[in-house]
């Protein structure tokens, strides 16, 4: 890979989800232990903080109401229900250790859903820095990594999943999706296997 033209998108590192009084926190506590996945995209994003690779993170964010959500269903009925990722709420910041990456992290707000593409700036900001290949790192696995994936993909964009650093609801989710589901479009990979392809040590 070309350190110049990738990017590493980094899909709900809030504290909803990371933090252990995060609301969320118990659905992908499980699969990020076991997959040691806060740890390992933290060393990978140290790793890649000196070279010429991009790095986004893409938060997800709803005003006090809600009212983005219209007839929600699914996982984000359950969201607007237990009320995370709340404008103004601790929950819905960005998790601390990523956020010490200061400006090096890019920040493309306007998530409001599974697809991190969608009502972002993320595909003009990707194309104006010549990326082609997309690297995803995140939770959940199964919902938000599946559904950025596809729709990089659609794009035209080549895509990997870093099974180290991404989580579902459950170990098996995680297994099938990176066995399954991933390979039908995307190269499933390690964040060690990518930094050896990036020729860094």
């Amino acid at each position: 890979m070309n350190p110049e033209t990738t990017a590493l998108l980094l899909i709900g590192f809030q504290n909803d989800y990371f933090a252990k009084d995060g609301v969320l926190y118990g659905v992908v506590e499980e699969s990020n232990r076991v997959t040691g996945t806060l740890a390992n995209t933290l060393a990978l994003i140290e790793a890649l903080a000196p070279t010429a690779v991009t790095m986004i993170s893409t938060p997800i964010l709803f005003t006090p109401d809600y009212r983005e959500l219209k007839e929600p269903v699914g996982i984000l009925a359950t969201i607007k229900e237990v009320q995370a990722f709340k404008e103004g709420t601790d929950g819905a910041k960005t998790i601390e250790q990523l956020r010490a990456f200061g400006n090096r992290v890019i920040e493309v707000p306007g998530k409001r859903g599974l697809n991190a593409f969608s009502n972002t700036k993320l595909d003009s900001v990707l194309r104006e820095r010549g990326v082609d290949t997309i690297i995803l790192a995140g939770t959940v696995t199964s919902i938000c990594i599946d559904s950025t994936g596809r729709s990089a993909f659609e794009k035209g964009y080549n895509v990997s999943v870093l099974s180290d650093c991404t989580s579902s609801r459950t170990t098996f989710e995680q297994e099938f999706f990176c066995d399954q589901i991933f390979p039908l479009y995307a190269s499933v990979i390690t964040s060690k296997s990518l930094l050896d392809s990036l020729l860094i040590t």
